[in-house]
């Protein structure tokens, strides 16, 4: 029987033009992949009338009519955008939808990210969103299934990613968080009021520190509890911290004059960057990511083994050495611009 090929226009395949492949039904790319048998979307900003959401950070999420998700997803969420009509995707656990069967897998980036397998039968893809492989605090660890197609988020495309071990970076941090409290400084840490300011809390409270959260990620932190993910000892923000503690904000807050004396923390894979603490204009730079890093990338195409590779929100030099350890690879959509968180 004749295999299935898949619609990709080539107007958003990205620069390096076409991909030689035939008009089908199962996915196509529509500034935004779309699972064409059952009209469903996926990751879109734009409202939709059926998307899929991997997880709740604002670039993957819109205000749609009806949304698939995880239960945890589905509580940060409507956290971010208010009451919405979701269906609940517990991790390993089929739906039969329109056509394809479609299970989620752990993808280890943030509380509730979820990969999606989607099967019809014939053949099978694996979406994977943004994920991570390494150990989280505050997310199970990534599961990847084998899939014939495999559509991977690269941002950490380049060999220039290749972030230290999670444990050293750890040590590292702790330790130049305690130096600034014996100091009699105020950490201020900036970083993603989603997930990674969950992450770092857990890190710093299983220590014996402290952690006082600006209210956007108090929020947050308040969701991830009620899911089950216990953060340790953690309080809102009401103008002062008292010594001893450590301050988590999202990245833009001012220089916060009230607190007196501060040292100021970015933890962000970006941190990898030999420029990064002066640009983001911090004292300290740590590089620790929810993102998978590019020995990461390429591990993953290997687990997943898949007939071909599309890559999305990376560079193009990614596709190339997708190709060169053996695999049938190529771009999907533009490629993304570099973030600071």
């Amino acid at each position: 029987m004749e295999s299935k090929k898949h619609h990709v226009p080539t107007r958003s395949v990205g620069t390096s033009g076409s991909t030689n492949l035939k008009t089908e039904t199962f996915f196509h790319w529509e500034d935004g992949l779309k699972l064409t048998k059952a009209g469903l979307a996926v990751d879109f900003r734009r409202r939709q009338p059926r998307a899929f959401i991997s997880h709740a950070h604002s670039d993957h999420i819109g205000r749609h009519e009806y949304a698939l998700c995880t239960p945890e997803t589905a509580a940060l969420y409507q956290l971010r955008l208010g009451p919405r009509t979701t269906r609940h995707l517990p991790y390993r656990e089929p739906l039969e939808w329109r056509g394809l069967r479609l299970t989620t897998y752990p993808a280890g980036h943030c509380l509730g990210s979820a990969m999606l397998l989607a099967e019809d039968g014939d053949e099978s893809l694996l979406y994977t969103g943004d994920f991570k492989l390494g150990e989280s605090a505050t997310a199970e660890r990534a599961e990847l299934p084998h899939a014939d197609i495999l559509v991977i988020e690269s941002t950490y495309g380049t060999p220039a990613y290749r972030l230290p071990p999670r444990g050293e970076t750890i040590e590292k941090f702790l330790a130049l968080v305690r130096q600034t409290l014996e100091n009699e400084s105020t950490p201020v840490i900036l970083t993603y009021a989603l997930g990674k300011s969950q992450e770092v809390t857990k890190i710093l409270t299983s220590s014996g520190i402290g952690v006082v959260q600006h209210r956007t990620v108090f929020d947050v932190s308040e969701v991830y509890e009620r899911c089950g993910m216990s953060l340790g000892g953690f309080e809102l923000f009401e103008g002062r911290v008292e010594p001893g503690k450590a301050l988590v904000v999202p990245p833009g807050m001012g220089h916060l004059d009230k607190i007196g004396c501060q040292t100021r923390f970015a933890v962000t894979g970006w941190a990898i960057e030999p420029s990064a603490k002066y640009r983001l204009r911090v004292d300290h730079a740590i590089p620790l990511s929810d993102h998978a890093d590019y020995d990461e990338l390429l591990e993953a195409v290997k687990i997943v083994h898949p007939r071909v590779v599309y890559c999305t929100h990376g560079p193009e030099s990614f596709v190339e050495r997708v190709r060169d350890i053996g695999f049938d690879a190529h771009p999907l959509g533009r490629p993304s611009q570099g973030r600071l968180f």
